[in-house]
């Protein structure tokens, strides 16, 4: 059997080329290339997707309770208009570095009054109004507007353009447009995604749909209809 004979040369040739000082540099960059790449990603997640949020307070309550841990999700809003029943945290008017929860129950050129624990809605499509019914509300919740009601207990708003109307679902511990006016558009940062903690209360918030009452001639003589609301 004939012995195969390698080169010095060849041997020379298969020599590891080792640097320490290279390789730690190129370690570096890569770590530091990775650490830009999960920065720029968090980034974005952070400030154009997703933003967490730890409910501070009852005006929401029974549907978000104190120390709720929430994620808010905003591409909706890139790509979309609020709704109405929709949960939004926002920078409170009054205080942008302040942020609120609550419920968006008046649209854009729309009128809202509260009476009597009845919301009605009043816009171009129904100028007469449509009731909604608040179902996600507990009976023994009291639903009336308390705060700028005329001298009959009747609270009327109308908004323009770019403004919404929110309720605190727990109206008797809420400050909202009731007190400080419309919200503006501009102060919206996304809608009530998820909730992550407490762990018994975990689960995906979905846009509601409402029961709604259209008024034909007065608030005695009503129609009823079942749809999401838009």
């Amino acid at each position: 059997m004939k012995k195969e004979e390698v080169s010095s040369e060849l041997l020379n040739t298969l020599t590891a080329d080792v640097d320490p000082k290279r390789d730690v540099l190129e370690l570096i960059f890569e770590l530091l290339k990775t650490g830009i790449i999960v920065f720029v990603l968090a980034f974005l997640l952070r400030y154009f997707l997703i933003q967490p949020f730890l409910v501070d307070g009852q005006s929401m309550m029974p549907t978000f309770h104190d120390k709720e841990y929430l994620l808010v999700e905003k591409l909706s809003y890139l790509i979309g208009q609020p709704q109405r029943g929709d949960v939004v945290v926002f920078r409170y008017p009054k205080n942008p570095s302040v942020s609120y929860i609550k419920r968006i129950f008046g649209l854009p050129n729309e009128t809202v009054v509260s009476d009597s624990n009845k919301i009605t809605i009043k816009n171009s499509a129904n100028p007469q109004g449509f009731v909604l019914s608040e179902s996600y509300i507990p009976s023994e919740f009291n639903t009336a507007a308390f705060t700028g009601v005329d001298d009959n207990g009747v609270f009327t708003k109308s908004l323009k353009d770019n403004e919404y109307f929110v309720f605190g679902d727990n109206r008797e511990h809420s400050s909202d447009s009731r007190e400080w006016g419309p919200l503006p558009k501009a102060n919206i940062i996304g809608r009530a995604w998820v909730t992550l903690f407490p762990l018994d209360r975990v689960s995906i918030h979905k846009r509601i749909k409402y029961d709604v009452s259209i008024v034909t001639s007065s608030l005695s003589n009503l129609r009823t209809l079942v749809f999401l609301d838009r």
